[in-house]
């Protein structure tokens, strides 16, 4: 899988597919974790359908990326996706922001 990244720094910033369920978990977990960095950005605005696996699987990359070093970081404005990480209190483990350039800058 490839996703649409861009790099800022010692931050890349990741771009999620719309739909982060089962069939994509193993895939997208490799993806994010194969990145030049380790400090990653992922935006989620597209996002349209999650399931409890690919909930997980963000769990399971920050446990990779900060095995390096490094930590994620998730991009949202939409109400929805956001409303989703905190009923299912994911927002207690993985900081989430506004914009993308807001969770870039948390890095500094």
């Amino acid at each position: 899988m490839n996703l649409p990244t861009e790099v800022f720094g010692e931050v890349v910033v990741a771009h999620a597919p719309e739909e982060m369920l089962e069939n994509r978990c193993d895939e997208l977990l490799a993806c994010l974790t194969s990145l030049e960095r380790a400090n990653v950005v992922l935006d989620i605005d597209h996002v349209e359908a999650v399931d409890s696996h690919g909930l997980e699987m963000l769990l399971n990359v920050l446990d990779r990326l900060r095995e390096r070093g490094g930590d994620l970081k998730l991009s949202s404005s939409g109400t929805v996706n956001r409303k989703i990480l905190e009923i299912t209190r994911l927002d207690l483990y993985i900081e989430v922001f506004e914009s993308v350039i807001e969770a870039v800058k948390s890095y500094s």
